[in-house]
């Protein structure tokens, strides 16, 4: 066997999955359905015998994440997610009135609107507008990526990153 098999995925599920562990996982589901337009899966919601989500559903577009609530004992660890959606500026403005605090304000860079928010439960979006009719060898001109040479939107993009894992490093 080759590792690269054929894969069996069922209805619904991509071959990978996001899965979060947070707090308050149910009002995370909804933050979801309000910022994203997604769908959550009552069939699939599982209550632990403490009273905790151990499993839930949330499909986005064509990918479905599961949440489930962290129990006392257990770190924070929050997810890191990329999200592409017809409107950035909208998302944003959505995650913002839910609580959510921008990271990276829309910025236009290579073929995307390119930007990130902290939701609530400080799990860390990656939100991307892919952009129509992106001239590619406009971008890179004939020398191709090897004469590429950091921009002041790959800086700031760069920058708000570190300073939001630099926050998150701190819990």
């Amino acid at each position: 066997m080759t590792g690269r098999a054929t894969i069996q995925v069922p209805e619904g599920y991509n071959t990978v999955n996001p899965f979060i562990i947070t707090d308050n996982s149910r009002a995370l589901t909804q933050f979801i359905v309000d910022v994203f337009g997604g769908e959550e899966s009552p069939d699939a919601l599982t209550y632990d015998s403490d009273g905790l989500v151990l499993h839930s559903e949330v499909r986005v577009g064509n990918s479905t994440i599961m949440i489930a609530d962290r129990k006392p004992a257990w770190r924070l660890t929050p997810a890191f997610l990329q999200v592409y959606v017809a409107d950035a500026e909208a998302v944003l403005r959505l995650a913002e009135e839910r609580g959510a605090t921008v990271v990276t304000r829309p910025t236009e860079y290579i073929g995307v609107v390119f930007s990130r928010f902290q939701d609530p439960w400080r799990n860390l979006w990656w939100v991307y507008q892919q952009l129509e009719n992106y001239d590619w060898e406009a971008a890179f001109g004939d020398d191709g990526e090897e004469a590429w040479q950091p921009t002041p939107e790959a800086m700031y993009i760069h920058t708000t990153l570190v300073e939001a894992m630099n926050d998150l490093a701190k819990d």
